[in-house]
C-alpha cells in the first residue's frame, strides 16, 4: 500500500504521518515514511525546514532525509527514481509506505506518470545568467508570453524553477505544461490524503511558525552552513535566503522575519492551488482530533 499525505505547510502533515505509522504498527502493520519535502533532503537544514528529529520519530524509518549537502543541487528526476525505488523495497517488504511532503512537482513525480524532458547545459547556463543579471521577474513574464498556464503556475518569485521551465520549452519547443504529470494515471495504486485548514487560522500559524524559527536558532544555524557553502537551491529557500541576508547585515531581524513569513503566505497558496487538483485525494480537516482515526480508514486499516 501507497500512501501519500499532502497540503500546505503548517498543516501538520509530519504529524499525521507519525501517527498513522504509529497506529499500523500498533495494528501489526509495518509502515515507513518517505520524504517529499525538497528542503528536508538537505544535510543540517532542520530548523527551517520543520524537519522532525530523529529522537520524535517514535523509531519509524524515515528514507531521504539529510541525503544531500546544502551545496549541492536538488534534482526532481534524480529524486523520483530514488523515491520510486525505496517504496518499491517497502512494497516488497509488505509494509506500507507513506510518501508526505509539500514539494508538490515532487510528490507529483512519484505518483503520477511524469516523464522528464531532457536537459541542455547551454541553454540553461545562459537563462541562469539572465536569472541573475534582470531576476526572476524578467523570465516570469517571458514565459508568461510563451505559457501564461506555466507562469502563473510557478509565479514570480521561484526563478529556479523559471529557468527549467523556459528551457524545457526551449529544447521541446512545446509549452512546459505539456510536461507536468498526468494526474490521471498513477505510477502505483495509491490513496492520497490531503489536510487543509481555515485560511486565517493557517495564515496565523505560519506567521507564527517563522517567527518561531528565529526564536529556536536558525541564524545561528545558517551561520554553521555558510563556512560549507549553500548553493543555488538551499541558498533560495524560504527563510534561509532571508537568514543568510540577516547574517550579512543585509536585513535587520524584523525585516528578514517579515519577508520569510509573506514568502510562506505565498507559498502556502501555491500549495493549495497545486494539491487542490488531485483529484482521488480524500481530504481531512487538519484540526479534526480524529485525524488519525479517518487516515486509517482511508488506507482500508
Amino acid at each position: 500500500m501507497l500512501a501519500a499525505i499532502v497540503g500546505a505547510t503548517g498543516t501538520g502533515k509530519s504529524s499525521l504521518a507519525l501517527g498513522l505509522a504509529s497506529r499500523l504498527r500498533d495494528a501489526g502493520r509495518d509502515a515507513e515514511i518517505v520524504n517529499a519535502d525538497a528542503m528536508q533532503l538537505y544535510r543540517g537544514m532542520d530548523i527551517g525546514t520543520a524537519k522532525t528529529p530523529v529522537a520524535e520519530r517514535r523509531g519509524i524509518p524515515h528514507h531521504l532525509l539529510d541525503v544531500l549537502e546544502p551545496r549541492d543541487e536538488a534534482s526532481v528526476a534524480r529524486y523520483q527514481i530514488e523515491a520510486r525505488a525505496v517504496i518499491d523495497e517497502i512494497l516488497a517488504r509488505d509494509a506500507v509506505a507513506i510518501l508526505v511532503g509539500g514539494s508538490g512537482l515532487y510528490v507529483s513525480s512519484v505518483l503520477y506518470d511524469f516523464q522528464f524532458p531532457g536537459t541542455d547545459a547551454t541553454v540553461r547556463a545562459r537563462l541562469e545568467t539572465e536569472l541573475e543579471t534582470g531576476g526572476p521577474g524578467l523570465l516570469h513574464r517571458r514565459l508568461h508570453g510563451v505559457d501564461p498556464a506555466a507562469a502563473a503556475a510557478i509565479g514570480p518569485a521561484n526563478g529556479r524553477r523559471l529557468v527549467r521551465a523556459l528551457e524545457v520549452i526551449e529544447i521541446t519547443g512545446a509549452p512546459f505544461g505539456a510536461g507536468l504529470p498526468d494526474e490521471t494515471a498513477l505510477w502505483r495504486p495509491s490513496v492520497t490524503l490531503g489536510l487543509r485548514t481555515d485560511r486565517a487560522r493557517l495564515v496565523e500559524h505560519l506567521d507564527a511558525r517563522v517567527v518561531g524559527m528565529w526564536r529556536d536558532g536558525l541564524v545561528a544555524e545558517v551561520d554553521r552552513l555558510l563556512p560549507a557553502g549553500l548553493g543555488v537551491t538551499a541558498s533560495r529557500a524560504i527563510g534561509y535566503a532571508q537568514a543568510v541576508a540577516q547574517s550579512r547585515g543585509e536585513l535587520t531581524e524584523q525585516q528578514a522575519i517579515e519577508q520569510a513569513a509573506a514568502l510562506t503566505r505565498r507559498y502556502a497558496r501555491r500549495q493549495v492551488s497545486w494539491f487542490g487538483r488531485y483529484r482521488q485525494t480524500r481530504w481531512l480537516e487538519a484540526d479534526d482530533p480524529a485525524i488519525v482515526d479517518e487516515a486509517l480508514a482511508a488506507v482500508g486499516a
